[in-house]
C-alpha cells in the first residue's frame, strides 16, 4: 500500500466490542481475492467526497489497516487481528467525524471511490481490496481506493505543531491532513492529488487559512506529492522525539489556503 502520510494514533479507550446492528452491517476482512483494474483508471468514474455513512467509513477504515500495517500472511489469527484493528479505527473515525473528539473543531473523512464494476479478473491473494473496502451508495457498489482525514485543530497528538496562523483564532483556522493513503492496486493514477485537492476545498469552506501535513523524511513519493500540491517546508521533528516515539523522523509541511482571511 502507498502510505502518503503518517496515521494518527488510535484512542486507547476504544475496544473491539460494538453494537450488534453495526456488526451486521460490516463486511468481514477476508483474504481470498484481489481486484485488477480492467484498464488504466478512468477518472470519470472516480468520486472524491466527504464520507458520513457507516458503510463507507468502515470501508475506509479497512483500507487504512491494509495500508498502515505490514502483516505476515502466516501470522496466527491474522484475519481476526485485522478485523480488531479495523473496528478500533472505525469507532475512532466515527468519534472524530461526529465532533466528539476533544480538542478538535471538525474532522472530515475524505475518500476517493470507484464503482465495483470497474474491477474484474479476480484472483487469489492475501489482500482483498474489493471485498474489504466495498460499500453501497444509492444502490451502487463502490470501493474506497484512497482516503484521508482533514482535522481542524491546533495540533495532532504526538506530532510537530504548526506555527500559523499567529493571530488569535488559530484554534479554528489551522488544520492538518492525516491517514493519507492510496490502494497499492491503483497507484500512479492521481488519486493522492485528487484527495489533497478536495481537502483544500473543504478546508476553505471551513474558513481554514493554514493547512499542514506530516511526512517521514525518507518518504520521497509523499514529499513529491505534497510539493506538487503546493506544500512547503516549515519545520522538522527533533531526532530525540522520533527515537522516543520509535518512528522515522518527520517533516512538517505547510500550505496557505488562498482567499481566506481571519
Amino acid at each position: 500500500m502507498a502510505l502518503l502520510s503518517s496515521p494518527r494514533p488510535l484512542p486507547t479507550h476504544f475496544s473491539a466490542s460494538t453494537s450488534t446492528s453495526l456488526l451486521l452491517r460490516r463486511r468481514p476482512i477476508t483474504a481470498c481475492q484481489v481486484c485488477t483494474p480492467k484498464q488504466p483508471l478512468n477518472h470519470s468514474t472516480v468520486s472524491v467526497s466527504e464520507a458520513s455513512a457507516d458503510d463507507e467509513l468502515w470501508a475506509a477504515a479497512c483500507l487504512r489497516i491494509r495500508s498502515f500495517n505490514n502483516f505476515k500472511p502466516t501470522t496466527f489469527g491474522l484475519q481476526d487481528h485485522k478485523k480488531f484493528l479495523a473496528e478500533r479505527e472505525f469507532e475512532a473515525m466515527k468519534e472524530r467525524v461526529s465532533g466528539k473528539r476533544k480538542g478538535f473543531g471538525r474532522v472530515s473523512c475524505i475518500n476517493a471511490t470507484v464503482p465495483l464494476s470497474h474491477f474484474s479478473s479476480l484472483s487469489v491473494s492475501a489482500d482483498d481490496l474489493c471485498a474489504s473496502c466495498k460499500f453501497t451508495n444509492n444502490g451502487e457498489e463502490r470501493v474506497v481506493v484512497g482516503t484521508l482525514d482533514l482535522n481542524q485543530c491546533v495540533s495532532l497528538p504526538d506530532e510537530i505543531t504548526g506555527s500559523r496562523p499567529k493571530e488569535i483564532g488559530a484554534d479554528f483556522a489551522r488544520a492538518y491532513l492525516s491517514n493519507v493513503c492510496v490502494a497499492n492496486e491503483l497507484l500512479r493514477n492521481g488519486l493522492g492529488h485528487a484527495l489533497v485537492a478536495k481537502s483544500k476545498m473543504v478546508a476553505k469552506d471551513w474558513g481554514i487559512s493554514d493547512l499542514y501535513v506530516h511526512v517521514a523524511v525518507d518518504n520521497e513519493p509523499a514529499k513529491q506529492l505534497y510539493t506538487k500540491s503546493g506544500f512547503v517546508y516549515e519545520s522538522d521533528e527533533p531526532a530525540w522525539q522520533a527515537r522516543f516515539l520509535d518512528r522515522p523522523r518527520r517533516l512538517l509541511l505547510w500550505f496557505g489556503i488562498p482567499g481566506v482571511q481571519l
